[in-house]
């Protein structure tokens, strides 16, 4: 594996590592976790827009880009669907039996959700590896909160700190795999499939910042301050511009 490779994979892994300790030590502020997803959403709407649709394009077609994009967001809509992505604020859950069911069905519905995440970093292999860092890094950031809510009632329960946050670092396992079954599959198929997969990966992005990190971010305890935040990555890309 190369140096850019490497950087990237640890990049992706950080998140919900990160999220799993701070879940098991001390959870920060609301209103932290709600600026910081703002800030990763921003980044991937930007991305999406300015990287990996012109990508798409420039590769394949509009109209294989447009099929893309619809067929990405076809897919977080089912998947969401079927497994409920997380919130920050499912953070504060029920207490004493109830809380245990909670915690497995967040390990389980993070697990799952990261697979598709771990092939959207993989999109450096066609985009550069610059762009391939920064979706990590978006990543990285959205899933902190989630390693978060993952770990915090899971050691609520156990009492063990530890066994916690390992156990919720776990969630970091699929978007490796994600990211090395993406990296080996875009090796071998044709330019028009890769864009598909390039739109694809914006409507995925898309669809989880307008879905899920937008209207949880700008919640009535934040006084849509938040948007802010989004604005800066937007901002923070458009500067990686010109390196």
């Amino acid at each position: 594996m190369d140096n850019n490779l490497l950087i990237i994979v640890i990049i992706s892994v950080l998140g919900p590592i990160i999220g799993s300790l701070i879940g098991v030590i001390k959870k920060p502020s609301p209103r932290f976790m709600y600026n910081m997803l703002a800030f990763a959403g921003g980044v991937m709407l930007a991305i999406s827009f300015l990287e990996l649709i012109p990508k798409s394009i420039e590769i394949s077609s509009v109209w294989i880009t447009v099929c893309g994009v619809l067929l990405g967001s076809f897919i977080m809509f089912v998947v969401d669907r079927l497994i409920p992505h997380i919130h920050p604020e499912l953070c504060e859950q029920e207490q004493g039996g109830k809380l245990r069911k909670t915690a497995t069905y967040l390990l389980i519905g993070i697990f799952l959700h990261n697979f598709p995440e771990g092939m959207a970093i993989a999109l450096g292999a066609v985009s550069g590896a610059k762009v391939s860092v920064v979706i990590a890094l978006a990543i990285a950031v959205h899933n902190i909160p989630e390693g978060i809510c993952t770990s915090a009632p899971y050691f609520h329960v156990t009492k063990k700190r530890l066994k916690s946050f390992l156990v919720s670092s776990s969630t970091s396992i699929p978007v490796i795999i994600g990211f090395i079954f993406a990296n080996q599959l875009y090796k071998y198929i044709s330019n028009n499939f890769i864009g598909l997969i390039a739109g694809a990966t914006a409507g995925l992005m898309i669809y989880i910042t307008s879905d899920e990190i937008i209207p949880c971010s700008c919640c009535k305890n934040t006084d849509h301050k938040t948007i802010f935040s989004l604005i800066a990555g937007i901002v923070f890309v458009i500067l990686l511009g010109l390196l």
